[in-house]
């Protein structure tokens, strides 16, 4: 999520005929996985007019390129195996390819929670030391950039599980992999192309969009003239800071003049203060009051997660420091040598290579506790002030229609996919794009499945998972804006279309953190879509879908599509939780819900005549407890879009 950018403005812009050998795309390299069962093309690059010849477990075929130097062939299905070897003859060379299996090929795209590392996740050493299964594989798309269609991948490479390499595989992907391999006994391939913070437009070329090339070039225009009034703001902002400490040790000190610094928020990153697109270094500065009897032991001292590197210190005296760690809590020990009573003063050197930078992380993640004392927070306001930072908006690239649709989903076309897994829609949560990603999200499913020339491709999404997002808020007669539930409905529409699913994950999110470590249930959850629709297993692969309501006795009664399955509430009982009711005045009350056979019966004292209910309709619903026998949750509704 948190590369360097600075070369993505160097793009592969050469003709492929100005290469004087024959190539093939990244993805066919060594150790690669090809789609089991369908027609295999392959395609590359040689002198224009060379003949080529691709071999591959005896089935040949042969293709002259053309005057850009572009060739294809396509050799006839093959059933599951291997390794093979496949082989390219051409311009007086030959290229190999070893260890190629088929199998099964799943694309996995989207932002940070599919991007994010199984080493950041729950039972990650574990689940790290005992990866050995060569038959499945991960391709990284490198995170890159294009204003135009590109037909090359900047980088990547094929990558067998294995303790050395697993630790960096995408873990939704890999423990969706890790459930279809046991299930279907045949190699599973991954190709993850995800960049963290990503929106869906960023993914969708002009045509889904509905932009015409003029339309977009104004866009384009409009978004850096915004991009330049946003930079020219930030460096306004800081312009006033512009020596660093000739050393470290002087901005760590008690009783440093702190005139010139600005008040900020902690935890909140920089940008969200201000500090639009600034990278590189800059302090942050605190104090806490410590007793005589706490100076004596030992602290523990929380600083949130920092994005990306710190150095921190506690009157004057290092005490902890972490690189490239964005997404990590610091929690430091605080020897009772460096404390004293009364005043003492944290600083902090916060270093951010690119992208988002400052304190993040929950109010919960700042504090400190002595020994043997209470955990006091230290969420507050702090003292700020850059050393050394440059003012600069590549990093909104993620944001800009189309650009990561050109350069790390155009390439991967026509590699032939068995189906697409889906984790995005965190950028889209806003007031207004919630309610348009409906239309965003089904465009898409179907450009993507025009790409690659399937119609009915499986595609598989994770619902957005609970937590407690800025936009979340209610009024006193019960009126709730949450985005996230809002885009929670969205993605339920996109149901419609043939040969898709969603994965409910409300349940394994974390109210805290938009980055929840529980990856291996929404790995197991898309595996038992994928079951269902792209293998024809007969399963329960959701929860609860609701499907209709009428009224009976003051009663609102709800009836869902269960899939041969019953209706049970998590943790037991028959009283569930996470309803709300309203009548035709359209305030809604908190209700009680009982479930009767296979529906659920709804009411409230303050509602005589129901005329609506919604459930879990927060972006953080921890109370909706309504599931299947088969513990999968219900999917957040509503029974009309007041």
């Amino acid at each position: 999520m948190k590369p360097s950018l600075a070369w993505l403005g160097v793009l592969l812009l050469l003709s492929p005929c100005a290469q004087a050998r024959v190539e093939l795309p990244l993805l066919f390299s060594d150790g690669a996985v090809v789609q089991r069962d369908r027609p295999l093309p392959v395609w590359g690059w040689a002198s224009p007019g060379a003949k080529v010849q691709v071999d591959f477990d005896g089935r040949s075929a042969t293709a002259k390129a053309a005057a850009d130097g572009s060739w294809r062939v396509e050799l006839p299905a093959h059933a599951a195996g291997g390794p093979y070897a496949l082989r390219v003859r051409g311009d007086g060379e030959t290229v190999t390819v070893q260890d190629v299996l088929v199998g099964d090929v799943w694309l996995a795209s989207g932002q940070s929670n599919m991007e994010w590392p199984l080493r950041e996740t729950d039972g990650a050493e574990a689940e790290i030391a005992r990866a050995d299964d060569p038959q499945i594989r991960h391709f990284k798309v490198p995170q890159s950039w294009s204003e135009k269609p590109q037909a090359r991948l900047t980088g990547g490479a094929w990558a067998s599980a294995s303790p050395q390499a697993v630790a960096d595989f995408s873990a939704v992907a890999y423990y969706f992999a890790q459930e279809l391999r046991k299930t279907t006994g045949v190699p599973i391939g991954i190709i993850d192309s995800s960049w963290g913070g990503s929106s869906i437009e960023a993914w969708m070329d002009p045509d889904m969009l509905g932009l015409d090339a003029a339309a977009l070039a104004e866009k384009m225009r409009q978004r850096q003239a915004k991009h330049d009034e946003i930079a020219a703001k930030t460096q306004a902002l800081t312009a006033r800071w512009q020596a660093p400490p000739a050393q470290d040790a002087d901005w760590t000190v008690a009783g440093l003049d702190e005139s010139d610094w600005a008040d900020i928020r902690v935890p909140a990153l920089w940008e969200t203060q201000g500090y639009a697109g600034m990278d590189g270094v800059a302090w942050y500065r605190a104090t806490f009051e410590l007793s005589a009897r706490e100076a004596k032991g030992d602290l523990e001292l929380g600083l949130g997660q920092i994005d990306d590197d710190d150095i921190a210190w506690v009157n004057g005296q290092r005490i902890g420091g972490m690189e490239r760690s964005w997404n990590v809590p610091r929690v430091y020990k605080v020897p009772a040598a460096v404390l004293r009573p009364g005043l003492n003063t944290i600083a902090v050197k916060v270093t951010d290579t690119g992208g988002n930078g400052g304190i993040g992380g929950s109010a919960a993640q700042v504090y400190l506790q002595p020994a043997g004392g209470q955990r006091r927070p230290l969420a507050d306001t702090w003292k700020f002030r850059t050393a050394g930072i440059r003012v600069a908006l590549q990093d909104g690239v993620n944001q800009i229609d189309s650009l990561l649709y050109n350069q790390m989903i155009r390439p991967l076309q026509p590699y032939p996919l068995r189906g697409f897994i889906w984790y995005q829609g965190e950028s889209n949560a806003y007031p207004g794009g919630d309610q348009r990603y409906r239309e965003l999200f089904a465009a898409m499913i179907r450009g993507w499945r025009a790409d690659w020339n399937a119609p009915e491709l499986p595609f598989l999404w994770a619902q957005l998972a609970n937590w407690i997002s800025a936009g979340d808020t209610a009024d006193a007669q019960g009126n709730v804006q949450s985005p996230w539930a809002v885009l929670r409905e969205s993605q339920s529409a996109t149901l419609a279309l043939p040969a898709t699913a969603q994965a409910v994950i409300i349940d394994v999110g974390d109210a805290d953190d938009i980055h929840p470590r529980d990856k291996r249930t929404v790995g197991h959850r898309l595996a038992l879509a994928a079951r269902h629709l792209a293998y024809g297993q007969k399963l329960v692969y959701s929860g609860p879908v609701y499907r209709g309501m009428t009224v009976q006795d003051h009663r609102a009664v709800l009836s869902f599509e269960l899939q041969g399955s019953t209706l049970a509430v998590r943790g037991g009982g028959d009283e569930v939780h996470g309803f709300e009711i309203a009548g035709a005045d359209r305030v809604f009350h908190p209700a009680q819900a009982r479930i009767v056979g296979a529906t659920v019966m709804v009411h409230s004292s303050q509602v005589p005549q129901p005329a609506a209910v919604r459930y879990a309709w927060r972006d953080n619903p921890t109370d909706a407890d309504l599931s299947n026998r088969e513990g999968l949750p219900a999917s957040p509704f509503r029974t009309t879009e007041w």
